[in-house]
């Protein structure tokens, strides 16, 4: 479904992996995203800035500083920014309980929606056993990554002089690839867990670049996805639906309705 004019405005926004500062990132799509879309609240969950590629080279254009600045003014507005910092912008871990610029700083947060059902908003990567018992061989594969996207980019450059749609190398991988199956259900089995622990009824992360929601594992589970390559957030309606909006090249969004309430594993 198209969105229109009329769920241009919600109630909440969840966006992460946005990757500002590496050659990946896609702010020009996310900058178009924020003009034509409005919340009450935007959360920003985890890897919003990329510290880990700006360390090994600096790199920051005039479209990442915008979307600084177009977060900013959203805050000095009167819009609430909640930023939950992930494994790439560590550094503001420093900071929790502060504010920059009218954007707060939480380890984690509590969403509650509109329906009164409460959720843990979280980037994930404490979950993720590469980050953190392997930390050089998440630096490593995230450098893989990052040069499997710009060839994936060139490949999909020469498919659209022919004629042919866009195809993604990694969501590829992430659907076709066992170990990637496997590591997607058990990060994802993890963060349910944790919510469990939060005695709440659902969580909202980032972290593995792969948008979902669904509730396979008893508890709703939430996934942003990425502005680096697949361009999705995770939009509330005032009525309490979650959607999956996912940014497209003409500069309209897909809304993708998220699962029953009582979808279960098989």
């Amino acid at each position: 479904m198209r969105a229109t004019a009329d769920n241009r405005r919600f109630r909440s926004l969840f966006i992460s992996d946005v990757h500002l500062g590496a050659r990946g990132c896609q702010a020009e799509k996310l900058l178009d995203f924020l003009r034509l879309h409005e919340a009450d609240t935007i959360y920003l969950v985890g890897d919003i800035v990329d510290g880990w590629a700006l360390r090994s080279g600096w790199f920051w254009p005039q479209s990442h500083n915008d979307v600084v600045q177009k977060l900013l003014r959203q805050a000095r507005k009167g819009v609430r920014v909640v930023y939950v910092p992930g494994n790439h912008d560590e550094f503001l871990r420093d900071y929790y309980g502060t504010h920059f610029g009218g954007i707060e700083v939480s380890e984690t947060a509590i969403h509650e929606g509109a329906d009164g059902r409460r959720y843990l908003v979280i980037h994930g990567d404490h979950f993720d056993l590469v980050v953190t018992q392997a930390r050089w061989l998440a630096l490593l594969g995230g450098k893989a990554y990052h040069w499997a996207i710009i060839a994936n980019r060139l490949f999909n450059g020469l498919r659209r002089r022919l004629g042919f749609p866009y195809w993604s190398l990694s969501h590829w991988m992430k659907l076709k690839v066992k170990n990637a199956v496997s590591y997607i259900g058990d990060f994802e089995k993890a963060l349910v867990a944790e919510a469990g622990r939060h005695e709440v009824q659902g969580v909202i992360c980032g972290h593995i670049h792969h948008a979902a929601i669904h509730e396979d594992f008893g508890v709703r589970y939430l996934n942003c996805g990425d502005w680096v390559e697949s361009c999705t957030a995770i939009a509330e309606h005032h009525d309490g639906r979650f959607e999956i909006m996912t940014w497209t090249d003409d500069r309209r969004g897909v809304l993708v309705p998220a699962a029953p309430l009582n979808r279960r594993a098989a």
